[in-house]
């Protein structure tokens, strides 16, 4: 047992963590010459962290969206407003409108459960929930590969920044961005970023520690 509880395994872990996670889409309308107006559509993952409706995500999943649509666990959806955003460390929160939401859905979904990344050691097994590529929830399992990573990037500003991310070797690909790393218990230790994520490294994805991300 793990401070008196025992570990899940990763199935255990999709049932009881899945209906905390959603799916965010963000659409962007431009004008092309000779085809009008287009809408772009962006995709990515994210958190609900109360009963009032607030999803934590990246700042950019949401960045520049002029519309935004959560999907849920059972496949309904509602539009979503930015609260707030930090492109410094590559967060943002949401918010849907609780009216918004099906009271069938809200029986469906649920609140993550936050836990303590500074506790997170390397070695321990963490499996990674989100909204793969855009084609709906999936789960990746792996270990903590590092902590304390130092990954350089540039903001939406064109800014260097500097962020200290936990590394891990379960699978992360785009539209995981905003989605969930999480400890055998089920809490979420992490934020994933695929931003932080070279296509040209295998076994390496990053996330936002949970301690860094409550601040």
């Amino acid at each position: 047992a793990e401070n008196g509880r025992t570990p899940l395994n990763s199935e255990q872990i999709a049932e009881k963590v899945g209906p905390a996670i959603v799916g965010i889409i963000s659409s962007i309308e431009s004008t092309v010459p000779f085809f009008g107006t287009t809408v772009q559509q962006g995709s990515g993952s994210g958190i609900i962290i109360n009963q009032e409706g607030y999803i934590v995500t990246n700042n950019h999943v949401v960045s520049g969206a002029e519309s935004l649509t959560i999907t849920f666990n059972d496949g309904s959806a509602a539009p979503a407003t930015i609260k707030g955003t930090d492109s410094s460390v590559d967060l943002a929160v949401v918010a849907v409108a609780l009216s918004d939401v099906e009271d069938s859905t809200m029986d469906a979904i649920k609140v993550a459960t936050l836990g303590d990344s500074d506790q997170a050691q390397v070695g321990e097994s963490s499996v990674v929930i989100g909204n793969a590529l855009g084609y709906g929830q999936s789960v990746t399992t792996g270990v903590i590969s590092a902590l304390s990573r130092e990954v350089q990037l540039e903001d939406e500003s064109g800014n260097t920044v500097t962020s200290t991310l936990m590394q891990t070797d379960a699978a992360v690909n785009p539209g995981n961005s905003g989605g969930a790393l999480l400890n055998m218990k089920g809490e979420v230790i992490g934020i994933v970023s695929a931003k932080y994520s070279d296509t040209k490294v295998e076994g390496m994805g990053y996330a936002i520690p949970i301690s860094t991300a409550k601040d």
